[in-house]
Formats: C-alpha cells, structure tokens, sequence
C-alpha cells in the first residue's frame, strides 16, 4: 500500500473518489491532488481507458496521455460487477468528501453510487458529475471532445477562411470542462464550511463551450448572425493575425493606436498610422485585407526572430509560432518554471518523470507534487488517509 499523503496542500484532509477517466474528470481531480487532496482513483480491471493510448510512452512505459492527468493519485482496482468490489466503492463514496464521475447518466445510479443514493449516508459529499451534454435530452449522446467542437461550434469558427472547419490541437473543450468541474467542486466545499451540508455539482462539455466561446457567442447572440472563419484573423482587432516573415511566422496582436503607430515607425513605415484607412481599429478592420498587404511586404525583408525582437523593443506585442518544445523553452527562459520533476510513487526511487507544472500558483500553500501517475491498482487496499 502506498503511504498516506504528506500533510502539505491547501485541500489536505480532503478526500476524493475519482469514478471519472479519460480527460475532464481526471484533469479536475489532478488539480486538486496538486493542492493536497487524497485522490483514490477507482479503476475497472482493465484501467482507465487512456492507459491504452499509446504511443508516445513516458520513461516507465506508461502512457503519456494517462501520465498527464493523473499524478499523484492512489490507483485501486474495483470490478463494480462484482458484490464484494461494488460494496469497497459505496464505502469509499459513503466517507468521501468529493465524489466525482463521467459515466453516461444512468450508470453511477444502477450501482447504487448516484448522488442521491450517496448523500443519503454522506450528507456533506459534493458530488461532481461531468457528462458531455448534461442528463436531460442530451443524455444518450457520447460526451467526446471532437463531437462537442463540431456541433457546438467551435469548429465552424476555427480554420482558414473558405477552408473546411478545423478542430483546435487539443481536447481543449475537456480540459475547460475540467477547470469548471475543479471551481464548481471548490465552490460547494466553501458551501459546505458554513452549511455543513454537500450538494450536487454538475458540469457539461457543451455549455462550457458555449460560455467559453465569449466574444464570438455574445456577438452571434446580440446580432443573430453566426461569425465565419478568418483562419487566423481576429473578427473585431487589426492587425492581429500570423504573418509571413523571410524564414518563419510570427504573429502580431495589435491592441490599440499607440502599438500599432509602434508596429508602424518599427517596420519603416510610418505613413501607416496617419494613413485615414488605418487611423482606428475599427477603420483597420474595415481595411485588413489592403493593410495585411502592406504589413507583408515589409515583413518578409527580416527573420522572424528580428522583426520580434524590434517589435518587443517598442512595446507591439510579438511572438514567434512555436512548436510544443520550444514553447517549454520559452516558458523556462521567462523563469516560469513550466516542468515538475516526478520520482516513482509516493517519493520511492524509480524513473523520473517530467510533467507539466500546475499553472495556479500560491504563496502560502502552493502545489505540491507527491507523485506520478499510478500504476494500476498501486494502492491495494485502500483506506483514506
């Protein structure tokens, strides 16, 4: 059996029971392990889905996608199908603090683990229940993360103008879902500090998208008139888009008249801010299409890194396009401190493991990172700490 977690962390003494896998429930959960919590992650015989979702695997062999939202948990294997397991899993819910699981609605409640079964024996859990499109009408549909892109219109605004829809380049709609699950989880136990009492947390990848959409769903909703893909123009800010430099792009975000007089004296050509097509950003909108033209010309005289450089220099907000390693580096340049360090579980030597850092940071009680993720069925017998 593993030991018990280390006093440190904001959330120490609070219990979790992960039902969820995959992506939104176990990133929430590993937010929280991240901050103290004693996470026991309830895994069927054959593990968490993603497990299996290799390659690339880690130093251990182990999946990286399962490594990258899972550490510092505790891993039991329970076969709810079976009397004597399901009766270790209604324990671990009944003493929980949080419960949380993505099942298809229905299915937590056929073993007798739903909410209302629960806090009938627990009346302070918060129980987190993430689906991909709520319990009501869109209970049958499957919550996957590309499904939700298309249909709740992320995908309509992303991609090249004219171009086919595109998907963004992570299940970014799970890992919003998640940050919810982890506010709304926080919420409920403050909740909780004056009632005494839990209460039921719902979250859903198809509204949080929706809310997540911002400025593109309050214009469509005040308008009625859904916006198009610009590839990657901004619909309401000009210039501030990727450009072409002599051997890579960069992009260039102009937020008001002083940076864009700045981009416009960097680049040698000042007459562009006086320029009546150019002289606001609403006229620079009207106009993208002759001020990129100009804007190109000039930019493919230089290497990126140099116009980012000059750019940086004048104050106009500039970066180069970088891949997922450079972007680390960058981080790292900036003294943010991107990447933990993991050793084998519960601190025993083994292969280290790198991880992305949590990106909440606390003065008095920040994260602490007590392990990677589990081996399946690691901890045994499990009892809270």
């Amino acid at each position: 059996m593993l030991p018990a977690p280390g006093p440190e962390g904001v959330l120490r003494g609070v219990r979790v029971a992960d039902f969820s896998r995959v992506l939104a429930g176990p990133y929430a959960t590993m937010m929280l392990a991240d901050f103290g919590a004693d996470v026991i992650k309830i895994e069927p015989p054959t593990g968490d889905e993603t497990r299996a979702w290799t390659p690339p695997v880690d130093a251990r062999g182990q999946s990286t996608y399962f490594g990258g939202v899972n550490r510092g948990k505790r891993s039991v294997v329970l076969d709810l199908t079976l009397e004597e397991d399901l009766e270790v899993a209604r324990r671990l819910a009944r003493e929980a603090d949080v419960v949380v699981e993505n099942f298809r609605p229905g299915v937590m409640a056929r073993f007798g683990l739903d909410y209302e079964t629960v806090r009938r024996a627990n009346r302070g859990v918060v129980f987190c229940s993430v689906t991909g499109f709520g319990a009501a009408g869109g209970a049958v549909l499957p919550g996957y993360d590309l499904l939700v892109q298309a249909v709740g219109g992320l995908m309509s605004i992303t991609g090249p103008a004219g171009g086919e829809p595109s998907k963004v380049g992570v299940a970014l709609v799970d890992v919003l879902t998640g940050l919810n699950a982890v506010t709304g989880i926080l919420l409920a136990l403050r909740e909780r500090d004056s009632s005494g009492t839990g209460q039921r947390v719902e979250v859903d990848l198809m509204t949080t998208l929706l809310s997540a959409l911002t400025n593109q769903a309050s214009s469509t909703l005040a308008t009625g008139v859904a916006p198009a893909r610009l590839g990657n123009a901004h619909p309401s800010i000009a210039p501030y888009e990727l450009f072409e430099a002599r051997d890579r792009p960069l992009v260039i975000a102009v937020g008001n008249d002083r940076q864009f007089a700045a981009l416009a004296s960097t680049l040698g050509c000042s007459g562009l801010a006086s320029d009546t097509r150019f002289t606001s950003n609403h006229l620079r909108v009207k106009h993208r299409t002759e001020l990129r033209a100009l804007l190109v010309a000039r930019l493919g005289e230089r290497d990126a890194h140099e116009w980012v450089e000059l750019l940086t220099a004048a104050r106009v907000p500039a970066g180069l396009v970088n891949d997922v390693a450079e972007a680390f580096a960058f981080a790292e340049s900036l003294g943010l401190a991107p990447v933990v360090e993991l050793g084998g579980e519960g601190g025993s030597p083994g292969e280290h493991v790198r991880s992305t850092a949590n990106p909440i940071h606390l003065s008095a009680t920040p994260a602490r990172y007590r392990s990677p993720s589990p081996d399946l069925g690691s901890a045994g017998l499990v009892e809270w700490a």
